[in-house]
């Protein structure tokens, strides 16, 4: 994925002005989101639509990171229908936050059926290998839920899902980096043989609840372990600049998935233990730190804007990890106001990476002549 941003990032060309409302679209998800995430948290802030709170987890998953996923893969694809998948994922979004819940959930889910059909296509025109499958599977994981979601079930019931869609693309794009690392089917095996279990697990979940969760926590902790043994991030951390800063990202990003795989196989689904930091360990923790470090090469790829990276960006770095950490032993000791407060400073992290990525921009627009 790095080389691909790199190449078109590298291009003289203006910005991508036709992708703008497609990140419109997310952003607008993620403001939704947040904003429901501060009435989930128990401050009593005003909620423009009950929607807002009510799908918190869909904005924020399908909605924001969903239509950011989309886009990247239709950028890559280089095919004009393929946009109909980030478009379907900002409209199911939109429709969400306004209160349609079924309109919102059709859309949602023809959103991860798309992304399949975009996967398939990759997949027809070279040759199969692992790190395309285990993405391909994230985007099944995205379109089962949505059905199962269409169906009657409730969010709570479809986190398993919504954990392996983010999980698995994820992974398999690391898998796609680190084709080197990884040569060798023996060497592949392993975090495809984790990534069988995650969403093996989520499919377990359908019918037996807690058994799934904790065979989807299995798969997690596994994958953390196998994909940081083997990322070339345990290298380029001792490099300096943008290198060190996204290794900075992804080993602890990893870090927090083993968090909570362990936490998901020791518990369960958590009926009144542990569920919010059983759910942001992995969703923020995790995938929020990931998208921390591979937004200074992706969004340049997707906009044709210059991102730089300016060691600002390493203060919503520091403040994500450590609300997240000050939230999960809130969590997990009872004491809701450390949740509180953790979860507020969560969401100022993501608010603050937006506004230092700007200041970076200037900064270093200011410094070079």
């Amino acid at each position: 994925m790095e080389k691909q941003a790199g190449g078109v990032a590298g291009t003289r060309r203006g910005p991508a002005v036709h992708r703008l409302p497609l990140l419109a679209g997310a952003l607008l998800s993620l403001i939704a989101g947040l904003w429901g995430a501060l009435g989930l948290l128990g401050l009593g802030v005003p909620l423009p639509r009950a929607a807002f709170a009510a799908g918190h987890g869909p904005l924020m998953a399908l909605g924001f990171l969903g239509t950011l996923i989309s886009l990247e893969r239709a950028v890559a694809l280089a095919r004009p229908w393929a946009y109909a998948a980030p478009a379907l994922a900002a409209l199911g979004a939109l429709a969400t936050a306004a209160g349609l819940d079924r309109p919102g959930r059709l859309l949602l889910t023809a959103a991860g059926g798309w992304l399949i059909a975009v996967y398939i296509t990759v997949l027809t025109g070279r040759r199969t290998s692992p790190d395309l499958l285990v993405q391909t599977a994230g985007a099944v994981a995205w379109y089962a839920g949505g059905l199962l979601w269409i169906g009657g079930r409730t969010v709570a019931g479809i986190v398993p899902w919504l954990a392996a869609f983010l999980v698995l693309t994820i992974a398999g794009e690391r898998l796609e980096l680190a084709r080197i690392a990884f040569s060798g089917r023996r060497a592949a095996g392993g975090p495809v043989a984790a990534a069988v279990l995650v969403l093996a697990g989520a499919a377990v979940s359908v019918p037996w609840q807690d058994p799934g969760w904790r065979l989807t926590g299995l798969g997690m902790a596994a994958l953390a372990g196998l994909l940081a043994a083997r990322d070339v991030a345990r290298r380029t951390v001792r490099m300096s600049g943008l290198p060190r800063y996204a290794a900075v990202c992804l080993l602890a990003g990893y870090l927090w998935l083993a968090v909570a795989g362990t936490i998901w196989l020791a518990a369960g689904r958590p009926a009144g233990g542990p569920y919010d930091a059983a759910l942001h360990a992995v969703f923020l923790g995790f995938v929020m730190s990931m998208v921390f470090g591979h937004a200074p090469v992706i969004l340049p790829a997707v906009l044709r804007v210059r991102l730089p990276f300016h060691p600002v960006l390493y203060a919503p770095l520091a403040l994500l990890h450590a609300s997240l950490l000050l939230r999960v032993a809130g969590d997990l000791s009872g004491v809701t106001g450390a949740r509180t407060a953790g979860g507020v400073l969560g969401e100022v992290s993501l608010l603050l990476f937006g506004g230092c990525a700007v200041a970076a921009a200037r900064l270093l627009r200011r410094e070079s002549p």
